[in-house]
């Protein structure tokens, strides 16, 4: 699961370096904003069928992509 993650993360932030330092703050870089967010948590569900709304996720909960790893696997 965290490599179809990490695979969905490169596509919306269009870096590979969101593979490289998974502890990189997405916002604080401009590689994901609240659009790129939504985009994500849609394909998540598309292609692994867990429903994550966004308002039930804060900015600091998901900032990372370790932290949304975390979080999806949360929910699988």
């Amino acid at each position: 699961m965290e490599e179809k993650i990490l695979e969905i993360l490169e596509e919306i932030c269009d870096d590979p370096i969101v593979r490289e330092d998974k502890d990189l703050d997405l916002y604080d870089e401009d590689l994901l904003d609240s659009l790129g967010f939504v985009e994500m948590l849609v394909t998540i569900e598309s292609e692994l069928g867990i429903v994550i709304a966004p308002s039930e996720v804060t900015r600091e909960d998901a900032n990372t992509a370790n932290k949304i790893i975390k979080l999806v696997e949360s929910r699988a």
